[in-house]
């Protein structure tokens, strides 16, 4: 059961937490937020919910200044350039329970958000107060750090602050700083309900998401006749000493590739120059997010069948052919 605005104030309250609450209309983005509590005193923050290849997700809050780059976080972790990525907006409110706009590190409360990882900004130690919605973005409340380590000790939390801007060198005799953050388990998450969902296009009118996720799927899905024509660079192409060999690689590398594809076709709501609309981007991305949910346990479970039967063969093959060069005795 997911924890209320309510319940949250008045955990906060159990704990004997002193804060200041401010209500506000809804806010999306921390710029909106600062026009009701910017002028208080205090450091705003903005928080970042991320998600990596293998399903592990992340609360990264920082101070509104603070810049955090995404490649050098990946890396820090120890996921590589790419490694991270912006959760879905559905994944956000499976595990989280916050809607978009709300996320915070109080939504670690609930029990669905065990395995989510939370990277604090340093700079919240040098703030008297900091701001945070208490899982809703129609209120702001403001604490200081010691009570916010209060809060997260008491839900089994051991608070790190860490300096989101460094950016260190990552090699083989300087391994990942921030590898200790990365969750050890992936969260599992139910499958997503078949109803419709709605995207704006640029126009205004709406249009039905599951049509066109079918559509788009079936699409990026069929061999396309241009495929053979692209030219594969080193950086794109599979290591088979790596990704062939490794089921849960070769399927991510199947996925990768086939979002990829997805995503640079032209199928979604364009304007009349012809550019992707932001919601059109932000479908294809459902579409991509989709397909790799419902896909991926049984094209690894392929890829393992497939991979075993290929190295029995191998090992018979290999047998017999060793057998009918024994000279005989």
């Amino acid at each position: 059961m997911a924890y209320s605005k309510d319940q949250l104030l008045a955990r906060l309250k159990d704990l004997q937490i002193e804060f200041s609450q401010y209500e506000h209309p809804a806010v999306m983005t921390v710029e909106a937020q600062a026009k009701y509590v910017g002028n208080i005193g205090g450091g705003l923050s903005k928080n970042l919910f991320l998600k990596d290849k293998k399903h592990r997700f992340y609360i990264v809050s920082a101070l509104a200044d603070t810049k955090v780059d995404m490649k050098v976080l990946s890396q820090r972790l120890g996921l590589g350039k790419g490694g991270l990525r912006m959760a879905p907006e559905e994944t956000m409110l499976e595990i989280l329970k916050v809607p978009l706009g709300s996320v915070t590190p109080f939504a670690l409360v609930n029990e669905s958000a065990r395995d989510v990882a939370l990277l604090l900004d340093k700079g919240f130690k040098a703030q008297d107060r900091c701001f945070f919605h208490p899982l809703s973005n129609d209120m702001s409340i403001s604490l200081n750090t010691n009570d916010l380590d209060k809060f997260l000790k008491s839900i089994g939390r051991d608070p790190a602050y860490v300096d989101l801007e460094a950016n260190p060198a990552v090699g083989k005799d300087q391994p990942p700083d921030l590898a200790a953050f990365v969750p050890s388990a992936s969260t599992v998450l139910p499958d997503l309900p078949e109803q419709a969902s709605a995207v704006q296009s640029a126009g205004g009118s709406y249009v039905n998401a599951n049509n066109n996720s079918k559509a788009a799927t079936e699409k990026a899905m069929k061999p396309a006749k241009d495929v053979q024509n692209v030219k594969d660079t080193s950086a794109k192409a599979v290591n088979p000493s790596s990704s062939f060999t490794d089921a849960e690689k070769f399927v991510e590398e199947i996925l990768d590739r086939i979002s990829a594809k997805l995503l640079s076709e032209k199928l979604f709501m364009q304007t009349k120059e012809g550019n992707i609309t932001q919601q059109g981007q932000e479908l294809g991305n459902e579409i991509a997010n989709r397909l790799r949910k419902c896909y991926y346990p049984e094209l690894k479970n392929l890829a393992t069948i497939f991979k075993n039967t290929a190295y029995t063969q191998g090992f018979h093959a290999g047998k017999a052919s060793s057998l009918t060069q024994c000279p005989r005795t």
